[in-house]
C-alpha cells in the first residue's frame, strides 16, 4: 500500500489530476445517510438490477438509492481506473469501494464490473454474472453513461461526441475560477457543429447503446417478467438550451427519448415490461462541469433556490419509487418521468434569468451561491468534504471489489 498525504487536489481548471481516497469515502457514506430509508424494509432477496454507469453523478445516486430504498441487488458497471506511482486512482474507483462496503453492511449481493460498458465483451460478462450468481433474471436496468467517445462493438468505429450548438454558432456566459480560486465571468462563443459532428454525437451519447443492451440480454433470456429499465437525461433551462438541449447533447438526447419509445413498445410485448427516460434536475457532476454555461446557470440556480435545491439522491429514490411502484409512474406527454419540475417552474427560471443576465465578475458572489458551488467540484473528487483530516496520510492503493488487497 502507498500512504500520500493529499492535502490539495492538482488541477486544470474543472479537471482534477488527484482524488482523495477518504474525501471520495466520505462523500458515499454522506450520500447513504441522505437515503430516506423505507417506510418497510425491503427483503434480502430484493430486486435484481443493472446500474451502467455506477460510479458518478445520477449513476451513483441511482446504485446508493436503489441499494438502501429499493433493496436491490445485482451489478454495477463503469470504466475507472487505479492508482499508479505517479497518481491517486479515478475518483470513480474510490467511490466504487466505497459504495461495495455500505452495500456488504446493508446485506446487499451486489457486484462491480470494471469495463468498457459499449464493448460486447462486458455485455458477456454481466450476462454471465446474472445466471451464475442472480438465477438468470433482471428486472430492473439504470442506464446512465457520459462518454466521450464509443467504438461500435460491430464495426469497430470510434466515433467521438463534441459540444457545439447547432445551425450558427453560440455565444454563451460562463463561469470559470483561476487557481486560487478567484471567480470569473466571460463569455464564450462555440462554433457550429458540421453534420458529422451531430452523427458521432449521437452514436456516443443517444440510444444505440442501450438498446444494444436491452438486446444483449433479452436474447438470452435474461429479462424478468415486468422487467423495467430507465436512460437518465437532462432537459435544462432556455439559458442554457444553445449549446445543450438545441446542441449536439441535445440531439443525443431526442434520440435516447426515441429510443425509450422503440424499446417501451418491444418490453411491453416481450415481457410485459416498460421503457422511459428519467428527466433529471440540474446538479453538479463531472459531465455538466465540461459544458460551456452549466457552471453559471447551476451556480445561480443555487443562489435562488438555496437549500431547497433537490440532490441526486432525493431525486433518484424517487424514479425507484415509481419504478418499483411505491408510487405511480408520473409521465409526461412524452412519456417521460420528469424529476425536474422544482427546477423548471417559471418562479425559479425567472430568477435565475434575471441574476444571469445581471452577472458581471464584481457581483457574482452575491447572485450564486460560490461557496456550495466551489465545494461541489472538490467533492466530486473526494476534497471539500467535512470531517475528513487532509493532513493524515491515507492508502491510494485501494482495491477493486471482489480482489484481494
Amino acid at each position: 500500500m502507498t500512504d500520500r498525504v493529499i492535502d490539495r487536489p492538482r488541477s486544470r481548471g474543472f479537471l482534477f489530476l488527484d482524488s482523495h481516497p477518504a474525501g471520495c469515502r466520505q462523500l458515499v457514506s454522506d450520500m447513504w445517510e441522505a437515503v430516506a430509508a423505507p417506510t418497510v424494509s425491503p427483503p434480502a432477496d430484493g430486486p435484481v438490477a443493472l446500474v451502467i454507469g455506477s460510479s458518478a453523478g445520477y449513476g451513483l445516486a441511482a446504485t446508493l438509492a436503489g441499494l438502501k430504498r429499493a433493496g436491490i441487488r445485482g451489478i454495477g458497471v463503469c470504466f475507472e481506473k487505479p492508482a499508479t506511482a505517479r497518481r491517486t486512482a479515478t475518483a470513480g474507483w474510490y467511490r466504487t469501494a466505497a459504495t461495495a462496503e455500505l452495500a456488504r453492511a446493508a446485506g446487499r449481493d451486489f457486484v462491480f464490473l470494471n469495463g468498457d460498458a459499449f464493448s460486447d465483451a462486458l455485455k458477456d460478462q454481466v450476462a454471465e454474472v446474472l445466471v451464475e450468481r442472480f438465477g438468470g433474471r433482471l428486472d430492473y436496468l439504470i442506464y446512465s453513461v457520459a462518454a466521450p467517445r464509443r467504438t461500435d462493438p460491430e464495426t469497430g468505429t470510434t466515433y467521438a461526441s463534441v459540444l457545439r450548438p447547432i445551425g450558427a454558432a453560440s455565444r454563451t456566459r460562463t463561469l470559470a475560477f483561476d487557481d486560487a480560486g478567484a471567480p470569473e465571468v466571460k463569455e464564450v462563443e462555440t462554433a457550429p457543429a458540421a453534420e458529422d459532428d451531430i452523427a458521432q454525437t449521437v452514436a456516443v451519447m443517444g440510444g444505440a447503446d442501450w438498446e444494444r443492451w436491452i438486446e444483449h440480454l433479452a436474447d438470452r433470456g435474461l429479462l424478468a417478467d415486468g422487467f423495467a429499465t430507465a436512460a437518465l437525461s437532462y432537459i435544462g433551462s432556455s439559458l442554457t438550451e444553445a449549446i445543450y438541449r438545441k446542441g449536439t447533447i441535445g440531439a443525443a438526447k431526442a434520440h435516447l427519448e426515441a429510443t425509450a419509445r422503440t424499446l417501451d413498445k418491444r418490453l411491453s410485448e416481450l415481457v410485459g415490461g416498460r421503457a422511459v427516460t428519467s428527466v433529471n434536475g440540474a446538479a453538479v457532476t463531472q459531465s455538466s462541469t465540461a459544458i460551456p454555461g452549466i457552471a453559471l446557470y447551476v451556480g445561480l440556480l443555487r443562489g435562488v433556490l438555496g437549500a431547497q435545491m433537490v440532490p441526486p439522491t432525493a431525486q433518484l429514490s424517487d424514479l425507484w419509487d415509481q419504478l418499483t411502484g411505491v408510487r405511480p409512474l408520473a409521465l409526461d406527454g412524452e412519456g417521460r418521468i420528469r424529476l425536474d419540475t422544482w427546477e423548471l417552474t417559471d418562479e425559479v427560471q425567472a430568477a435565475v434569468g434575471e441574476r444571469w443576465r445581471a452577472a458581471t465578475t464584481r457581483n457574482i458572489g452575491q447572485l450564486a451561491d460560490l461557496d456550495w458551488f466551489h465545494g461541489e467540484v472538490h467533492r466530486l473528487y473526494g476534497f471539500a468534504v467535512p470531517g475528513v483530516d487532509y493532513a493524515a496520510p491515507v492508502a491510494t492503493e485501494v482495491p477493486w471489489p471482489g480482489q484481494p488487497a
